[in-house]
């Protein structure tokens, strides 16, 4: 169980433009995802990702800024276009082992990045986006970005923690708790030795040897779900 100062610990962490971790349960992916508020995201920490945490670098948006940005489901995007390309209805994700549903949507890159692909290039993807919605400047977003890109965007769900718990709503839970922009970077830590997820024991002992606050997905949606 995270202790009550360990979660205040990672929202003043969040609002440092640090590094969290957090292992979701044993019942979902039993995965420990590297979080980081993206307003505050620099061509050093996508490095950091890739090269200590290894897993997917996505961008995880607040629900109601997907709506204001007219951010859809991949999965509508598919539907939608299976008409045209009846492929797409027969990969469909109805049989995800550890949820309901996908929060992907497509991937960007910012419209003055080169390749897209760089620490730098998705650094800046990364960061533009979220002070673009912190702004408020959603009618700007097609003219900032180009699809597709280097930046997985993932979609927060309604409601945030009280309709899904994943990385991506508890990330975002955090961020709101912290008062900073609820747009942030997750990204899995990968184990090269076993080939498999990190173990939350050998991700608590990077967080020790790297001063870093790791806490528990569930105290963080209990927390969430007190104040809100």
């Amino acid at each position: 169980m995270s202790e009550l100062n360990d979660i205040e610990k990672g929202f003043e962490a969040l609002r440092n433009g640090e590094f969290i971790l957090v292992y979701d349960n044993d019942d979902r992916e039993g995965e420990v995802d590297m979080i980081i508020a993206s307003e505050f995201v620099t061509p050093e920490s996508v490095a950091t990702m890739r090269d200590n945490a290894g897993g997917l670098i996505c961008n995880c948006i607040h629900h109601d800024f997907c709506e204001s940005l007219g951010i859809p489901f991949m999965t509508d995007i598919m539907n939608a276009a299976t008409d045209k390309y009846p492929v797409l209805a027969t990969l469909a994700p109805n049989d995800i082992p550890y949820d309901e549903r996908s929060s992907f949507s497509f991937w960007v890159n910012h419209r003055d990045s080169f390749t897209g692909i760089t620490d730098h290039d998705r650094a800046m993807t990364i960061r533009e986006l979220a002070l673009l919605c912190k702004d408020g400047k959603f009618d700007e977003f097609g003219e900032k970005f180009r699809s597709p890109g280097h930046v997985c965007l993932l979609r927060g769900a309604e409601d945030s923690v009280k309709n899904r718990q994943g990385h991506t709503e508890i990330g975002l839970a955090m961020c709101e708790m912290a008062g900073v922009t609820p747009v942030c970077v997750v990204c899995e830590m990968m184990d090269s030795e076993t080939n498999k997820a990190t173990s939350f024991e050998k991700a608590k002992k990077y967080a020790e040897e790297n001063n870093l606050v790791i806490l528990k997905g569930d105290d963080i949606i209990n927390k969430y779900l007190e104040e809100f």
